[in-house]
């Protein structure tokens, strides 16, 4: 696989239009207005609020693709990775070529507009639409399915982003990525449908793992038939799970998009040149289960007065992000206090009695938090 034409160039693939954390449709508009020569636009749809849904078609292949990125609409960092990956569609290089020759790609680029708007991962009927597969109550999950029947891919990519708390197995490594093939049924059987996601994972995994060497998690595949991934792999339909996670330091999501764009252009690649059977699949459980270890921020032996005594005690700390005047702002809030030692944090600060004095737990609000932060930095 000729990996150099999108790793070593990835910054000639930079849409640099969307940057940050809140992409909603406005954001992406201008883009598709001017699509290039390789992809057609339609709009396929409407929101709960009235918003446009499009679908982007670019090649022309024997070999059918279609993603769908901010099913919840707070999810925005595939939604970025995917208009790099249109730049590099666009390019004149033996990748895409191939690809575009070999495959028919259909990418729904925002299907919860409304979600996206509001900075919210449910519609704006407050329903979860990846709980939605079965129900179809919402017009953007009757949407999604009209389209996976009239197109009938061979492969479905089911964009998303998590959080912050996860890691990789047991290890201080945050989940930059993860993958799912989603289970088919209660005993999560290993069909033939899910050995092909299987497949593509871990191809996806052998290059990321010589960029993000364990930082790649494999999500927990209990089975919810309500959950669109399961049902589509129910019907037979190779369908793959890709959690955009935190990178150091990343929170705006900006270093996170290059993984998944790199994962989304070696999984095209590696359709378009083989034919994927699913022989291929044991080293996905190589791939470590994601754990939820992490804080964002960790205050190791903060001083705390109990029953008139002082005890050192963790308090570990996630950010709650906020849309506020079109951008996302990221608060920080006491989710624990208590022994943290077998936790992590993106953040430490170290020996926190040297610098606080002793308070009653019950005074160790958020306004103290940040007070406090504002001195530790």
């Amino acid at each position: 696989m000729s990996y150099k034409s999108f790793t070593t160039s990835y910054s000639r693939f930079f849409e640099p239009a969307l940057k940050d954390r809140y992409i909603p449709l406005s954001k992406i508009e201008p883009l598709l207005f001017s699509l290039k020569k390789n992809a057609s636009l339609e709009k396929i749809g409407t929101s709960v609020g009235g918003l446009a849904i499009y679908k982007i078609k670019i090649g022309n292949g024997k070999k059918k693709v279609l993603m769908w990125s901010q099913m919840h609409g707070n999810e925005s960092t595939t939604t970025k990775s995917v208009f790099d990956l249109i730049n590099f569609l666009d390019d004149e290089n033996e990748v895409s070529k191939k690809i575009i020759s070999e495959c028919e790609i259909h990418i729904i680029p925002i299907l919860n507009p409304d979600g996206a708007l509001a900075y919210t991962r449910i519609n704006k009927n407050e329903i979860d639409l990846n709980r939605d597969a079965q129900n179809l109550s919402q017009p953007e999950s009757k949407i999604l399915k009209k389209f996976r029947e009239e197109i009938a891919p061979d492969f479905c990519f089911n964009l998303h982003g998590q959080r912050t708390i996860f890691n990789v197995g047991d290890m201080n490594k945050p989940a930059t990525v993860s993958f799912l093939s989603p289970a088919e049924d209660e005993n999560r059987t290993i069909t033939t449908t899910r050995k092909k996601s299987m497949e593509l994972i871990a191809v996806m995994n052998k290059l990321l793992q010589k960029h993000i060497p364990g930082q790649v998690g494999r999500y927990d595949d209990s089975f919810n038939i309500n959950c669109v991934g399961d049902t589509f792999q129910s019907l037979g339909v190779p369908t793959i799970l890709f959690e955009a996670g935190h990178f150091p330091g990343d929170y705006e999501r900006d270093v996170t998009r290059k993984f998944i764009f790199y994962a989304l252009v070696s999984a095209l690649e590696y359709i378009s040149v083989n034919k994927v059977n699913g022989n291929d699949f044991e080293s996905y459980f190589d791939i470590p289960e994601n754990g939820k270890l992490f804080y964002d921020i960790i205050l190791r032996n903060v001083p705390v007065l109990i029953d008139e005594k002082v005890v050192l005690q963790d308090v570990g700390v996630l950010y709650k992000e906020k849309l506020k005047n079109d951008a996302i702002i990221f608060e920080p809030n006491i989710e624990n206090i208590g022994s943290l030692h077998y936790l992590y944090a993106h953040k430490e600060y170290l020996d926190c009695d040297k610098y606080f004095t002793p308070l009653p737990k019950s005074e160790l609000s958020n306004n103290w938090l940040i007070q406090n932060l504002r001195i530790l930095q």
